[in-house]
């Protein structure tokens, strides 16, 4: 490269970088998208039934009203108090559970509930590759087109894992988190995991009351290095235990937990009191409101909530859709992916990221109400739980009663990883236990887990929300700005702007020109230029080192020259 090429380069360079500075003093117009050109989809499942949400009795189960804007099927809620054994075949067609999902007989101690359980489980991936489709099948969005790969424990199916042949969306039993488990003290349960998957699993139960082993089927641990071991692919096993204490606890995969537990396979298990008459509801799926309370919560209570936050780091998450060949994946997972160096981009609360928990897990409320609260924290970090507008009591941490005299009353509550608390949330307004009706929102505290792959808003975001500020349809009616924009793929894509709305002319919106580059982007684009300037001043090193030597000796002669006269002066 001749020198004078070079030297042009650079004063075209100064030169544009001039006319550019210039040029950035004169604003651009703000970018308006067009909103009839966004894929906006509806704040309610069109498909959920409305009469899901009323106070029904199906096979003599009385199941609550919902508020929530997508319930749970009504019919798994009749299938899990009763079991899937003693409901008719028109109930269980329904469900799409299989026959054995839940089996409940004999009434041991002659209270009129049932005493032995029996729940089958499969494994499931979600939004993984497949060797007959180039997409992920499966499909499940935690948030609008927001598919991060994982794992979940599943009640057993009778049908297919998509929602018909023509679709790739699971089937509503097939998602995120694992099912909340519900048995009642003394009951003699019985978990068959079924290993559905290409790896080895277990079932670990966390804080339940179990023996490390026992006579029939050996290990019930669920730790392969000291219980049992590994569940192979098409093998089954059993996990039995009669719990003596009650307490929210749960249950997770003990295989190379650091990645298994982060994959989705995790769900809460909780251990009501022994109550005559008390037909519990065995399995809640996807979390959120237990429409069938217990004898003792009824006692207590108007309303009982289980809340499962969990997060997932995409580099985990994206291993299983790069590879169909389990020993890639196995070698990514085992081999090469450094926990230590992990990061959490997704954020859920019991599956779901803002927008779409305001579909499952809105706490609807009234006034002068007491509502119990479980929560199970699965993220690797600490949670630390806010509600705005209510100060709720902590009764339980891991299980046990916290004594009364000392309980505590907060509006931040923090959990460690694997901790589970018990809350009493009291509606009585107060200033103190409620400061009034409204949309209050309940949410991690730690700022990025309001955030989706980093955008706000989004992540674990939810609401306490008062019944006069819902719709017929459980969709929030609040003062704020509207819903819909987040709704769409767009807005998880980054590419329409939060806030070019806000007026006419888009003050704050994306300026006409402009991209949003992330900061990996913008790094990489850097440091590209920094080598390149780098690589050109080698190669100007390289190729006129003789001209450089030369001019440099020149230089010298001169300067030896100068001396010289001033010496003779």
């Amino acid at each position: 490269m001749p020198i004078h090429f070079f030297m042009a380069v650079l004063i075209l360079y100064g030169i544009s970088s001039t006319v550019t500075a210039e040029a950035s003093l004169k604003l651009p117009p703000s970018v308006k998208v067009d909103p009839a050109a966004l894929n906006y989809e509806p704040v309610c499942d069109p498909k959920i039934s409305a009469a899901w949400r009323e106070a029904q009795e199906i096979e003599g189960v009385k199941i609550r009203e919902s508020r929530l804007c997508s319930p749970d099927n009504p019919a798994w809620i009749a299938a899990a108090v009763k079991g899937t054994n003693n409901i008719s075949m028109a109930t269980l067609m329904e469900t799409g559970l299989s026959p054995d999902a839940v089996i409940k007989t004999d009434d041991l101690d002659g209270d009129g509930d049932p005493d032995r359980i029996v729940i089958k489980l499969e494994v499931i991936e979600l939004n993984g590759r497949s060797p007959d489709f180039e997409g992920v099948i499966p499909t499940f969005d935690i948030a609008p087109g927001v598919q991060p790969g994982a794992w979940v424990f599943a009640p057993k199916t009778s049908g297919m894992s998509t929602e018909n042949f023509e679709s790739i969306k699971a089937q509503s039993l097939l998602r995120l988190p694992a099912p909340v488990i519900r048995v009642e003290q003394g009951d003699i349960v019985q978990i068959v995991l079924e290993n559905t998957h290409y790896l080895p699993h277990t079932i670990h139960l966390h804080g339940v009351d179990h023996p490390f082993s026992h006579h029939e089927y050996k290990g019930n641990d669920g730790v392969a290095e000291t219980s049992e071991m590994f569940l192979m692919p098409g093998e089954r096993r059993i996990y039995e235990f009669q719990p003596r204490q009650t307490g929210t606890m749960f249950y997770h995969c003990h295989v190379q937990t650091h990645t298994h537990l982060a994959m989705g396979l995790v769900g809460m298990t909780i251990v009501e009191e022994n109550r005559p008459n008390n037909w519990v509801q065995t399995l809640n799926i996807g979390g959120g409101q237990v429409r069938h309370p217990s004898v003792a919560i009824a006692e207590q209570f108007d309303q009982e909530y289980d809340l499962h936050y969990h997060a997932m780091d995409k580099e985990l998450h994206e291993i299983i859709q790069k590879y169909n060949d389990p020993r890639l994946i196995a070698q990514d997972m085992n081999l090469k992916y450094d926990i230590t160096d992990s990061t959490e981009d997704y954020f859920t609360l019991n599956g779901l990221s803002y927008p779409y928990t305001l579909r499952e897990s809105i706490i609807p409320v009234e006034p002068n109400q007491k509502i119990k609260l479980r929560v199970l924290n699965s993220t690797g970090e600490l949670l630390a739980l806010h509600t705005h507008g209510h100060k709720a009591t902590i009764t339980h941490y891991d299980g046990v009663e916290h004594n009364p005299i000392a309980q505590i009353q907060r509006d931040v509550y923090d959990l460690a990883p694997a901790q589970r608390i018990d809350l009493t949330l009291n509606t009585t307004i107060d200033g103190l236990h409620s400061y009034g009706e409204g949309l209050w929102l309940f949410h991690d505290h730690r700022e990025k887990a309001i955030t989706t792959d980093g955008s706000n808003p989004g992540g674990n975001t939810s609401l306490v929300a008062y019944r006069s500020y819902l719709n017929e349809m459980g969709i929030p009616q609040g003062l704020g700005i509207g819903l819909n924009k987040y709704f769409t793929k767009e807005f998880h894509q980054r590419k329409i702007s939060d806030w070019e709305d806000l007026d006419d002319t888009g003050t704050l919106g994306i300026p006409a020109g402009q991209t949003v580059i992330d900061t990996i982007t913008r790094t990489e684009i850097l440091n590209f230029l920094y080598g390149l300037l780098l690589s050109i001043a080698v190669y100007l090193l390289i190729t006129k080192r003789q001209q450089m030597k030369q001019a440099i000796l020149r230089a010298t002669s001169r300067l030896k020259g100068s001396k010289g006269s001033m010496n003779n002066d």
